[in-house]
């Protein structure tokens, strides 16, 4: 073995400093990440535009909004074990086209069954979207910055849905809401090429692939390395059971881990959804002009970008379970504070802006917090079943919101009722706990290379 070096990938990735080429690849996850925002958000600000377009009750709308929720659930859940078999990259770049074609589609729908359907198509696409995107900026950023580099990339999600709010408060009186709908498929279809073209694959998932030497050390040039022609890549990665890959994630170690991050995600998703579907329907039923609901509803997204930054910076410093209940725990607070008082529009509108900042900063810390807990092998599918189980709570919360908002009239109760899931949430985070088990070197033949081995334990 002494004419070989051996690289430990994540090891070389976690003692470096971030490169230009991280910086882009995050920047790219970035922008893919706000078209997604923008769309997952946009059925919401023209919810009301719609009602009164087609003359259907809030009931009525409930199952268009909820279907876009179901197709990202079953898009999350299907994309997952592709992305562990087949790369994150074709999997993620496959699943932007899904999305930005059928949301161009939606755009000229002409009943509330064809909107339900395109909407189905749509989150198909937007499923694997974000978990794909998590997965690879955790899996080329280093250990010290990678929860705040990972809730950095997502605070793009907040942003494209909080301009998603301005944009369609602009377009909606001038050009109705199909523009708001077309805008939001064509320029991630424009954006294809460059992302084919400048996005990389992952280096673990390459050594756990078994891929060639030369392609591997192709990409970590690219983050400055350089390697002699022998070089060995390897992972230090714990021992995966040989069982289908949903079914690990309920392997010795993982099972009552993924268990809370499935049930937090749901209780999260469950407040978010509902305020995102249904706040400017609810203002706008007060008496609020349509452009004034949309920005008050954008606010709560915004208030997310602020959020994110910030759990994320705190999880890379105290304990990040913790971090991530305390903010659920604040938003709740700002919650019940509007439910109980009623304010009027300013103060509701900061309270909004304060929620936005501690929920959606917490669920935001959840995306980071999750793929550090499972290995290469089965991170993207456990990332994309914490999404696509969790994302019942945004099916729910969307499909029923109108029913709540019948049994619970007024602005006030609906704000009491949506702070009791993000308690939910802080109390469930509390109890993940790391998974213990075994590790082993993979990436490489050991007959190859008899002597790794004892290299490695002299490192």
């Amino acid at each position: 073995m002494s004419n070989h070096d051996i690289i430990d990938v994540k090891g070389w990735i976690d003692a470096r400093p971030i490169t230009g080429y991280q910086w882009l690849t995050l920047a790219l996850c970035f922008i893919i990440i706000m078209f997604d925002g923008y769309d997952a958000a946009a059925m919401g600000f023209i919810a009301p535009a719609l009602i009164e377009d087609w003359g259907i009750s809030h009931a009525e709308m409930g199952p268009i909004l909820g279907a876009a929720m179901f197709g990202v659930a079953i898009g999350a859940l299907i994309a997952g074990p592709w992305s562990d078999k087949f790369g994150r990259k074709r999997v993620l770049l496959l699943s932007i086209a899904v999305f930005a074609c059928f949301s161009l589609m939606s755009a000229f729908a002409r009943t509330p069954l064809e909107m339900g359907a395109l909407r189905f198509l749509t989150g198909l696409g937007l499923g694997a979207v974000m978990p794909n995107c998590v997965t690879l900026v955790s899996e080329y950023m280093p250990e010290r910055r990678r929860s705040l580099m990972i809730t950095v990339m997502y605070s793009g999600f907040n942003i494209g849905s909080g301009l998603g709010g301005f944009i369609a408060a602009g377009m909606l009186p001038h050009y109705g809401w199909q523009a708001v709908l077309g805008f939001g498929g064509l320029l991630p279809l424009l954006m294809l090429p460059l992302l084919l073209w400048l996005l990389p694959e992952s280096a673990m998932y390459m050594v756990v692939r078994k891929v060639s030497r030369d392609k591997i050390a192709a990409v970590l040039k690219r983050l400055g390395g350089e390697f002699a022609v022998g070089t060995a890549f390897v992972l230090n990665a714990p021992v995966i059971p040989k069982k289908a890959q949903v079914l690990q994630l309920f392997s010795r170690g993982y099972a009552g881990g993924t268990l809370v991050l499935w049930l937090t995600y749901f209780m999260g998703l469950f407040v978010i959804y509902l305020l995102n579907g249904w706040l400017p329907t609810i203002m706008r039923s007060g008496g609020v002009t349509l452009e004034r609901a949309a920005i008050v509803a954008g606010l709560f997204q915004l208030g997310g970008t602020v959020g994110g930054l910030l759990v994320g910076g705190l999880m890379d410093r105290f304990k990040a379970k913790y971090v991530i209940a305390l903010f659920y725990l604040l938003g709740s607070f700002c919650l019940v504070s509007q439910g109980i008082w009623g304010f009027g529009p300013t103060v509701l509108a900061l309270l909004v802006f304060m929620a936005g900042i501690c929920i959606n900063g917490a669920q935001t810390g959840l995306q980071a917090f999750s793929p550090a807990f499972y290995p290469t092998e089965m991170r993207a599918t456990g990332v994309c079943w914490m999404h696509g189980i969790g994302r019942s709570g945004a099916i729910i919360s969307s499909s029923l919101g109108g029913v709540l908002l019948g049994v619970f009239p007024g602005q006030t109760a609906i704000f009491i009722v949506l702070s009791l899931p993000a308690v939910l949430a802080a109390l469930s985070i509390t109890r993940h706990h790391p998974a213990q088990v075994t590790r082993q070197v993979k990436g490489i033949d050991l007959n190859d290379l008899p002597s790794l081995s004892r290299t490695l334990n002299n490192r």
